[in-house]
């Protein structure tokens, strides 16, 4: 008994050999990871592992009661020997991995196999085969992680090979002679069955290992070229930003060069074969015109490459494009002295690299549009005039051309001079305090004419503040809502107050008035820009809008308001000095 247990043993350097052919195979990988195998993959498992029970047959050791002797491949059996051997491995890693199809095909096939090799053990090994390839599958049903249990692989081959040797003790005849074999030959069976299905798995789930470890260190080294490279691309694709990409790139990877391309030009390449392959150069290559119409990645050698230059050192080349809503802007390429170098998960890599790239070209799209319709925005509120002030502007003049030809004058220069401010207000996104405070007395003196000698405006501005940078048209429509507004039934003594002060490291900015004040209903709907019966509220709704999209809902409008009593409207923006133009 412990000779054959040996001899047995030793005929285990097979089943590293199988079980390491079996980690080339893709069929077997997806099985080993839980992924679910088309019908032709399943097709595939059945006959590898089929195949691997018949060897697991042939490479045991033909018992006899006389001796022990090593099997010969052979087609027959005498009808008074029978095989220790490794069949059950094969069939109970198929029941395992693949599934009660796969287990059943794999059992059918070696078990009929040793049917057919004969001997008195024949029907009740070829049985025990059928049924171990379901007992496996029926466990793996039962306990889905049996595939990460090492223990209980080995106790179900043995277990797998005891019911071989209780079938041969009922069904093989004579009685006596298969009661000995099995006493014979049962618990050497049963231990090397079991530790061979054990070595088996080890030895997939080590090789599996150092694949995920692979490709979590290829996935790392993918997070830290997308952190690298984002802060060139959110620029867009430029020759600048391709440079820095491509030398990032060059560093991190194994290849012998790193190109980026527009449609048309090479923006930038580092490596082998840049004195010929030149930024701001027309695209050399057929391949990457190939990549551009397609979209897609073409891996190729250096008979498919059609470089211009006929001694050209690049010996392969991986060519993905770079897309943004679907259209191709340009190309990334990585070239290599051979195809050879090219492994499948280098293949992964680059191209998630690649499509990591385009997302980051296509997030810069898209931050560029929100900044383009932001400040178009922008412009377009500043840009709004009241109409009514302007006809009502115009009409003063008018009547005061013949009555004051002088204060008709003064009136029409104020006038130009505000909507100058207006125009110019529309062609930046700050300017100074003062340039502000211009736009407010221009606006203030047409005013003025209105009313007469019943409104009085007091400056609290420190020296220091008036270089303070802030948006146009953020105090003038605040003043212009007080004076059209606030004062609109007050016949006299109309005050308004323009504070600006220091803030912490922000400025605030305070228009206050001695008005009517408003309704708090009112109010809210000004904030939101909805009509009311006295105004149509878009003055305030612009102004609070373009300090939020500038600087964020903390430098949103607060107002402070009591009907009879006034109100106050004030902000706090970040403190910037701004030089003034000209």
């Amino acid at each position: 008994m412990f000779e054959l247990l040996l001899l047995m043993l030793e005929r285990l350097g097979l089943i590293v050999m199988l079980a390491f052919i079996a980690t080339r195979l893709c069929f077997f990988r997806k099985m080993a990871s839980s992924i679910e195998l088309t019908i032709k993959q399943k097709t595939t498992a059945i006959f590898f592992f089929g195949v691997f029970g018949i060897i697991g047959t042939y490479s045991g050791v033909t018992f006899q009661p006389e001796s022990l002797a090593l099997e010969r491949i052979t087609f027959a059996i005498p009808d008074d020997a029978a095989i220790a051997n490794f069949r059950v491995i094969g069939v109970m890693l198929a029941g395992l991995f693949g599934g009660m199809k796969v287990g059943l095909g794999a059992g059918l096939i070696a078990g009929i196999h040793r049917m057919m090799l004969g001997g008195f053990t024949a029907v009740a090994c070829g049985v025990a085969s059928i049924l171990a390839g379901v007992l496996a599958a029926y466990y793996r049903k039962k306990n889905p992680q049996v595939i990460y249990q090492p223990f209980h692989i080995m106790i179900l081959g043995g277990l797998a090979e005891a019911m071989q040797m209780g079938l041969i003790a009922l069904l093989a005849t004579p009685t006596t002679r298969a009661i000995e074999l099995v006493q014979l030959i049962g618990i050497p069976m049963i231990i090397a069955n079991g530790i061979g299905c054990v070595l088996f798995f080890l030895i997939i789930q080590s090789v599996s290992k150092e694949e995920q470890k692979a490709g979590a260190l290829q996935a790392q080294k993918s997070l830290r070229i997308a952190e690298q490279t984002l802060s060139y691309l959110k620029h867009g694709l430029s020759d600048r930003s391709a440079y820095n990409v491509c030398a990032i790139l060059f560093k991190e990877l194994n290849a012998c060069a790193v190109a980026i391309t527009d449609r048309n030009l090479i923006l930038s390449h580092i490596g082998i074969g840049a004195d010929h392959h030149k930024a701001n150069m027309v695209i050399q290559t057929q391949l990457t015109s190939e990549v551009i119409k397609q979209k897609r990645m073409i891996i190729a050698s250096d008979d498919e490459i059609h470089c211009k230059e006929p001694h050209c050192p690049l010996g392969a080349a991986v060519i993905a494009p770079l897309i943004i809503r679907d259209n191709v802007v340009g190309t990334l390429k990585f070239y290599y002295h051979s195809k050879k170098d090219i492994t499948s998960l280098e293949t992964e890599m680059l191209s998630g690299l690649t499509k990591l790239l385009s997302s980051q070209l296509e997030l810069a799209e898209a931050d560029r549009a929100y900044q383009l319709a932001k400040d178009a925005e922008v412009n377009a509120l500043q840009a709004q005039i009241s109409p009514h002030f302007l006809f009502n502007t115009l009409n003063t003049v008018i009547s005061l051309i013949r009555l004051d030809p002088t204060k008709a004058r003064t009136m029409l220069h104020a006038l130009s001079q505000f909507l100058r401010h207006n125009v110019s207000a529309t062609t930046v996104s700050l300017h100074s305090l003062k340039e502000e405070l211009q736009h407010i007395q221009a606006y203030l003196s047409i005013e003025e004419v209105r009313f007469e000698d019943r409104l009085s405006v007091t400056y609290n501005i420190e020296d220091e503040l008036q270089a303070v940078a802030i948006p146009p048209l953020t105090l003038q429509p605040l003043v212009e809502n007080a004076v059209k507004h606030g004062f609109r039934n007050k016949r006299f003594n109309c005050e308004l107050m323009i504070h600006v002060f220091h803030h912490g490291e922000q400025v605030g900015l305070r228009v206050r008035d001695n008005g009517e004040g408003f309704d708090k209903t009112m109010l809210n709907l000004q904030e939101h820009g909805q009509k009311t019966d006295s105004s149509t509220g878009i003055g305030i709704y612009n102004s609070n809008k373009r300090l939020q999209m500038m600087f964020g809902e903390s430098a949103s409008l607060q107002f402070s308001t009591e009907q009879g009593k006034g109100t106050t409207v004030e902000c706090y923006i970040p403190k910037s000095i701004r030089k003034e133009r000209g």
